[in-house]
């Protein structure tokens, strides 16, 4: 019944395999794969979707691939799918020919397709999807709709789904729609009970009800952060689109018109401004800033490219601002629509002189989330700007993690702010005096005093009362000053994470933000073979005392990231005096997310060579 070329064994796995869909611009194909990966969910089973697409999207094909992992692993597995749905006519051949061996093809066969354009070991599965549509509507959109529904439905059946769990999504999906409702279920059964009668059902690959999704919540990182902000007290963001990170800002915009709003009056609280450029988009911010508000921009490594020049003023003047950085492929325009860590070194360093900036390496929308509102504290206490690095696996992708977490009773941290009745008291105030040694100085907000307290800034030299000054001794003075306000962040920024071996061991890991969990899983692979490593994942930057330990704890550590020339290590080496002999270089860099299967390899490799 299924058409298997020379009888290959298919597959045999429960709650453990790869699902994707190749998908046609405009069919209506991106809610019927989200209904799947949500089913997936619904029935207690890990599940981690993955949209992806060229920066040109119009005319051009798609993909959309979730991992089903009951163990829970969430990273990206690396090979092919184990389940193609083939529905692209224009990729057929490289979705044919991307199954992992003994999988499965899922195809619509309402036109024969020739024996030649298979494999002979997969297992290949034709439904007439558009013949049943046909035969079932006559408007040629519901046909289009339908069809994915329908081929839900016959997946389900495949894949011996709970069609309940279905049903209840259809329900909440369309609520108030009773007609929609019952069109979508007539749909999904149509295509179920065609597969249910003509073909050898369930296949190799099946889903059973599970119980490894426990409270998390699915949201992707951009929303999360942007979520973050809001509770972070932004009120104030200027942003110019750019992928990934646009959907950050229309995130905020959302969450304002529910939050921001005041109900007595229906006064907007915010004020989002889309700018015309990039450059505009953070001068706003730090106007914004230097008056008192809470502001950010959204960008991703043009942008950050682009805004240098008032980076270096918002560091130099000594300004808050936050900016979320979801990096993509680079350099120049790069492949937009593709992930890595690519920005850690220039946003560093970002704009010229010296300059060093703080940086917040969130893991997943969890911690999107809590670094989301943690920048704008930092960036207020160190009055500076603070870089929150997402990259596109996080910002654009659902995936699950642990409930939001939210004291009512936590305030913000404005930093030294002087008030009208320090300042009338007499208090010593100079914007660039560091009274307290930790190299941050008090400032005013503009119109705190009637006569005394900053009303002006600039971006050149100064001393530390703020008088123009080009003296070598003013200059040095506040160059030092910073340095020593960028040390003092140290003791700020998140902590780095450390996760011991259960053996003792001498080879270390430091990774950061997405690669977390295939290092995760690559840690349990690599014990199978008798690797034991320990684990650090930094947080933040500048490093704190507990990266230059653990360094020095091990014989050798292996920094892992997703970049080509190993930008967190040039960080560790240049910063912390490390030998580069001693930081092995483990770098993914294709713009696909890095998966535990890659980092197994590499280790395992340098591990054997070392030891030969």
């Amino acid at each position: 019944m299924l058409q298997q070329i020379d009888r290959v064994e298919g597959l045999q796995r429960v709650n453990d395999f790869v699902v994707k869909f190749a998908n046609v611009n405009g069919s209506g194909s991106a809610s019927a794969n989200a209904l799947f990966a949500k089913a997936v969910l619904r029935m207690g089973v890990t599940a981690t979707p993955r949209n992806i697409f060229p920066s040109n999207i119009q005319g051009l094909p798609t993909w959309y691939e979730v991992r089903i992992s009951e163990a829970g692993h969430l990273a990206a597995r690396g090979g092919g799918p184990d389940l193609m749905v083939a529905m692209n006519p224009q990729t057929w051949k490289q979705d044919v020919t991307s199954i992992e061996p003994g999988g499965y093809l899922f195809y619509d066969n309402t036109k024969p397709i020739p024996a030649d354009k298979f494999r002979p070991d997969i297992v290949v599965i034709g439904v007439p999807l558009t013949e049943m549509t046909n035969k079932a509507y006559s408007d040629s959109r519901q046909r289009q709709l339908f069809k994915n529904i329908v081929g839900l439905g016959a997946l389900s059946a495949l894949l011996d789904m709970d069609p309940a769990v279905i049903e209840q999504l259809l329900g909440e999906q369309f609520k108030g729609r009773d007609k929609l409702i019952a069109a979508n279920v007539q749909a999904l059964h149509m295509g179920r009970d065609w597969v249910k009668q003509n073909l050898d059902c369930p296949i190799g690959l099946t889903l059973r009800h599970a119980d490894t999704v426990g409270d998390r919540i699915f949201i992707d990182g951009n929303s999360a952060a942007a979520l973050g902000a809001i509770y972070g007290g932004a009120t104030v963001c200027a942003w110019y689109p750019i992928t990934p990170s646009s959907s950050l800002a229309e995130a905020f915009s959302r969450y304002c018109s529910r939050m921001r709003v005041d109900k007595a009056t229906g006064r907007n609280n915010f004020a989002i401004v889309q700018a015309e450029d990039e450059l505009a988009s953070i001068g706003m911010v730090i106007g914004a800033a230097w008056n008192g508000a809470r502001a950010f921009t959204a960008t991703s490594g043009p942008g950050i490219s682009l805004m240098q020049e008032f980076v270096g003023l918002a560091y130099f003047a000594e300004i808050p601002a936050v900016i979320f950085d979801v990096q993509r492929a680079g350099p120049s325009t790069g492949m937009p629509t593709r992930t890595q860590q690519t920005d850690i070194t220039i946003c560093a360093y970002a704009s010229h002189g010296d300059t060093k900036h703080v940086l917040l390496l969130p893991e997943d929308p969890y911690e999107c989330f809590e670094f989301g509102a943690l920048a704008f504290d930092l960036a207020d206490c160190l009055q500076t700007p603070i870089f929150v690095m997402l990259d596109l696996e996080i910002g654009m992708n659902d995936r699950l993690t642990k409930p939001f977490d939210w004291d009512d009773r936590r305030r913000m941290d404005r930093g030294k702010v002087m008030t009208a009745e320090e300042l009338e008291a007499g208090k010593l105030f100079g914007r660039y005096l560091d009274l307290d040694g930790d190299g941050i100085a008090y400032r005013t907000l503009p119109g705190t005093h009637p006569t005394k307290g900053a009303f002006f800034t600039r971006g050149t030299s100064k001393d530390r009362m703020a008088r123009y000054s080009e003296e070598g001794a003013d200059y040095q003075e506040n160059m030092e000053r910073l340095l020593r306000k960028h040390n003092t962040a140290r003791s700020l920024v998140p902590a780095a994470v450390e996760r011991k071996s259960d053996v003792p061991t001498r080879l270390g890991v430091i990774y950061y933000g997405s690669t977390s969990p295939a290092i995760a899983e690559a840690d349990l692979l690599l014990a199978e073979q008798g690797i034991h490593l320990d684990l650090l994942r930094v947080r933040g930057f500048p490093f704190g005392d507990e990266v230059e330990a653990f360094i020095a704890a091990h014989d050798h550590v292996f920094v892992v990231e997703q970049n080509r020339d190993g930008q967190l290590r040039s960080l560790l080496v240049n910063e912390l005096e490390i030998s580069p002999k001693k930081l092995g270089k483990v770098v993914h860099f294709d713009g696909t997310p890095i998966s535990a299967r890659f980092i197994t390899g590499a280790i395992a490799a340098c591990t054997e060579k070392a030891v030969s």
